[in-house]
């Protein structure tokens, strides 16, 4: 136990002292939030706008669009940061460094556990921050959130960066230069708020890609964000007048309502596909570990 809590220390001070690394991961939710809240909330005021025909009161629109902000920023760098924070594991094998450790008495199990949890805590870490940079700007604009919305927002990130830190384990496990796992951040930083609907609603896609997307758990990480995020300000709409109708269409549009196979998503059902995604990607991890890890100690 000594070894891995040495080992998680040593990962987590190196990936903390490399202030490229540690900035890069820090400042792309931030930089997003900006980007979210200067372009993208007026898009979002004016189809929330339209989509509800009554007069609201402005505050409570920008309670909306904050908590859809926010669930968007919070869903994608859940994921985005695991990924970068696992280049430290690909950076051992490209220095030396994983060799180095591989021909000392450590097992190579807490080697990957090492990396799984320093991955895991450091990705935490900076979401923390990101969420209190968002509950920071959802106070300026329009607080709707109860405690028990942020609590459930601190339990959405959890259960995502541990989706984010097993998905980008079991893909960085076989890169073995800077240039894939750049390669691999990119391609996910650039496609993932896509797929899970961060970016763009699923709804506002076709009706096929809509049941594909419907497969994949990313999508209800996202949900999840979307109903704790948005769930106050929503009920603010319902009490100041506006239709049940209206409101329940409003979900739909905005992906707090998903559906599977037509059928309603509960918010149970959607906590329980992503943690069950995220312990056959951990069973994963160790499959692959038992079966590869011992030739690539070998090599």
């Amino acid at each position: 136990m000594k070894t891995v809590s040495s080992l998680i220390r040593r990962n987590m001070k190196l990936f903390f002292k490399d202030k490229g690394l540690f900035f890069t991961s820090l400042i792309t939710p931030l930089i997003l939030l900006v980007l979210y809240s200067t372009f993208l909330s007026n898009v979002y005021r004016d189809s929330f706008a339209m989509a509800i025909p009554f007069y609201v009161n402005p505050q409570i629109i920008d309670g909306v669009v904050g908590g859809q902000l926010m669930s968007s920023l919070l869903a994608v760098s859940c994921i985005t940061v695991a990924f970068c924070s696992n280049m430290l594991m690909v950076q051992d094998k490209v220095s030396g460094a994983y060799n180095d450790i591989s021909v000392t008495p450590v097992k190579h199990s807490h080697l990957a556990v090492s990396y799984y949890a320093a991955t895991f805590f450091v990705t935490f870490i900076i979401n923390l921050v990101a969420l209190a940079a968002c509950l920071i700007y959802i106070s300026i604009i329009g607080w709707y959130l109860s405690v028990g919305d942020v609590l459930f927002l601190l339990l959405d990130i959890l259960i995502m960066v541990m989706f984010g830190t097993a998905l980008s384990s079991v893909i960085g496990f076989f890169l073995s230069s800077q240039g894939q796992i750049s390669a691999v951040g990119s391609i996910v930083s650039s496609c993932y708020g896509f797929i899970c609907g961060a970016y763009m609603p699923i709804s506002s896609f076709g009706e096929g890609l809509q049941k594909i997307i419907a497969f994949l758990p990313g999508t209800y990480g996202t949900s999840l964000f979307r109903n704790h995020a948005m769930r106050g300000a929503i009920n603010e709409l319902e009490n100041s007048g506006v239709p049940e109708e209206a409101v329940n269409g409003l979900r739909d549009a905005i992906d707090c309502n998903i559906y599977f196979l037509d059928e309603k998503v509960s918010i149970g059902a959607m906590f329980a596909i992503v943690c069950t995604t995220v312990a056959v990607l951990m069973a994963a991890y160790v499959v692959i570990n038992k079966i590869y890890g011992g030739k690539a100690r070998k090599s």
